[in-house]
């Protein structure tokens, strides 16, 4: 009888302890790399949200038409758009909202410029407009920014 105790084959606590201390610090590195990856992940939303932002403000400007957007020939012409706050579902639950801060710029006109001549009156037409919007937004305590250009026609 006792032959068969000394041939038990099994786990002892000792084992049983050090595999719980390895299962622990695997679980801590897999913690430590999914909050790399939520940050990672919200810096991906707030700069979609950003392009969603740009977007948004150069089809409004399409929508206006070409003549109501402030425009020189000789210089670049600026204007601010009113902050634009854009949300989202968390997660874990809650929401997550940013808010975006948009200037437009409109590159000086003489490159879109045609004219016509008769002999009783000069005309000359602006046909299109060099459009920048550039937004902003913060993220963790810093100023992340994107520019987006086009031409209107």
């Amino acid at each position: 009888m006792a032959k068969n105790f000394n041939n038990k084959k099994g786990f002892g606590i000792v084992e049983v302890l050090i595999a719980a201390a390895v299962l622990g610090f695997m679980y801590m590195a897999v913690l430590n790399l999914q909050k790399g990856n939520r940050e990672a992940l919200l810096r991906i939303r707030g700069r979609d949200g950003a392009v969603e932002v740009a977007q948004q403000v150069l089809d409004s400007l399409k929508t206006v038409g070409l003549a109501a957007i402030p425009s020189c020939t000789a210089k670049d012409t600026s204007f601010d758009v009113p902050v634009i706050l854009r949300s989202w579902d968390r997660g874990l639950g809650g929401t997550s909202t940013i808010a975006y801060s948009s200037k437009v710029t409109v590159a000086p006109t003489n490159d879109y410029v045609t004219s016509n001549e008769s002999q009783y009156e000069k005309v000359s037409h602006v046909y299109a407009k060099q459009v920048n919007v550039a937004v902003s937004w913060n993220f963790k305590g810093s100023l992340q920014s994107i520019n987006v250009s086009t031409v209107i026609r």
